[in-house]
């Protein structure tokens, strides 16, 4: 586990591909990282109301406390600073296009993934001697997030000076957040494989860098221990690397406001994408990752969107990881019944007026719950999510005493549906659409602790809970009970599923959380 307590890393911010728009891209101060969006919502009285989103590079100055330096250009801001003589909480922009922009000099640069990773190097380590922190956070759009896996994987593991290391590069990066980052490559659900073989081979618009063959040569260093073309998956980092558990990727699932090309981009890549990203596509195995109903870019897009910062900042900055899975599990039904079960889940936390977590059959990624033929065990549980909050996050005022509340806290809704198949296809003889055989609220409080503690938890059904849930006072009830009190660096506890998921889920079917300090 790394440590940062009590000090702010500078972030630098990676967008993703140009394509031919180089020089519309490069006439952008801030590469996109300072757009924001406005939306629609409705009112207690039907009445629109709208919504502004600052954009993640405000928002990060205004609630962290960031500083932008700019002065004409920040790379020769820098250059002209003593070492150590810059405020470590600063965003900074990696400009790699403006090489390959013809607006910028009568001989543009071609643009070359392997080179935009070794620029990114040499901005982390001048941002780092002039600011004197530690570490950097990445962020990323899109390619961007290659870029960072690129100097991630192959720049500083292969350096003379930094390298010769697999994780190299934890002495550099602190963390990386991509949103919708092809970490698996793009592929499309037409043409079966024409497509892609064609772009591979020709290398069209320079989009080959999503395809397997320049992913291996631009993710892969030359060092005893890294895998071979033939055992190359773009989305598997290597054995003994930089840590998946510093790495957060958000997955968009909604391909119908993904507006380039008319929609044609949307429609070749399928429904189960965010426009250009396939979902099984956007995250690294073993990494933390969120699913949001946003798109790739543009207005409903991922960066641009409250989902999309609220996930960023709470795992750049929040202190506790909350985890939570199903356990002891034992699904209703035998071996060859055609039924198939799946469960929705959205999580909200209290004070955001979004999800930042959200996956459903109508956005078709749906948790998948497998019949085991063996019981579950603590060893095998369904993962459901992983998010982190920050202690000192806002907290409504008690009614009673007028100070903030004790705990932070948030709920996972939770929505079982079933539907029946054949070696056909789908039979809607017996099915209601959309219509849940099981679904629920879990509840949950969390009252941080001091350092060197851990905290305690509260959980309960909202079918148990009398009026709204903003009403329930978790100080009436017992936490529940640290089911490791001899493991000091994280809690857990679990609490069983309500008695209408028994018959589905089995009646020793539980929740687990486990929340661990960082």
């Amino acid at each position: 586990m790394s440590d940062t307590t009590g000090s702010a890393l500078p972030i630098i911010y990676v967008r993703g591909f140009a394509g031919s728009g180089v020089d519309t891209v490069v006439d952008d101060p801030f590469y996109g990282f300072n757009e924001g969006a406005v939306h629609v919502r409705v009112d207690g009285a039907g009445e629109p109301r709208f919504h502004q989103f600052e954009s993640p590079l405000l928002r990060l100055m205004i609630d962290e406390g960031y500083r932008l330096f700019v002065h004409g250009g920040q790379r020769e801001y820098l250059l002209q600073q003593d070492d150590r003589a810059v405020d470590a909480a600063s965003v900074w922009i990696h400009r790699f296009y403006d090489v390959a922009a013809s607006t910028f000099g009568s001989q543009p640069q071609e643009f070359v993934l392997e080179k935009a990773a070794d620029d990114l190097f040499d901005l982390v380590k001048l941002v780092l001697a002039k600011t004197g922190a530690p570490r950097v956070h990445l962020v990323a759009h899109s390619m961007g997030g290659l870029i960072c896996r690129s100097m991630i994987q192959r720049t500083i593991p292969d350096d003379p000076e930094a390298g010769g290391a697999l994780d190299a590069a934890t002495g550099f990066v602190e963390r990386l957040f991509t949103f919708g980052t092809p970490h698996g490559g793009i592929e499309f659900a037409v043409g079966h494989g024409l497509v892609e073989r064609i772009r591979d081979l020709t290398g069209f618009g320079g989009a080959d860098i999503f395809g397997p063959q320049r992913m291996y040569e631009y993710l892969t260093p030359q060092l005893p221990g890294a895998p071979s073309r033939e055992d190359f998956q773009a989305t598997v980092l290597p054995v003994g690397g930089f840590p998946t558990d510093r790495i957060f990727c958000l997955v968009g699932t909604n391909p119908e406001d993904y507006g380039v090309a008319h929609g044609l981009s949307a429609r070749a890549v399928g429904a189960r994408s965010d426009g250009l990203v396939q979902v099984d596509n956007a995250f690294v195995s073993q990494a933390h990752r969120a699913f949001v109903h946003r798109s790739h870019s543009g207005r409903y897009g991922m960066v641009n969107s409250e989902e999309g910062y609220q996930n960023l900042r709470r795992f750049l900055f929040g202190d506790l990881r909350i985890k939570v899975d199903l356990v002891d599990l034992d699904v209703t039904g035998e071996e060859g019944d055609g039924i198939v079960w799946q469960l929705e889940t959205s999580l909200a936390i209290r004070g955001l007026p979004v999800l930042v977590h959200e996956q459903t059959t109508a956005h078709h990624c749906p948790v998948q719950i497998e019949r085991r033929r063996i019981r579950d065990s603590p060893d095998t549980p369904v993962p459901l999510l992983t998010t982190f909050l920050t202690s000192d996050a806002y907290r409504p005022l008690d009614p009673e005493t007028k100070r903030p509340t004790e705990t932070l806290r948030h709920a996972l809704k939770l929505r079982l549906l079933s539907v029946r198949q054949s070696g056909h296809g789908l039979l809607f003889g017996d099915h209601l659409e959309q219509i849940a055989d099981w679904q629920d609220v879990l509840v949950v409080d969390i009252a941080p602790a001091p350092v060197g503690q851990l905290p305690r938890a509260w959980a309960v059904w909202n079918s148990a809970v009398p009026g709204a849930i903003r009403d329930w006072n978790p100080a009436g009830s017992d936490p529940l009970a640290d089911q490791h009190p001899d493991e000091p660096d994280h809690w857990q506890g679990s609490l069983q599923m309500p008695p209408g998921a028994h018959t589905l889920l089995g009646k020793q079917s539980r929740v687990a959380i486990t929340v661990t300090p960082r």
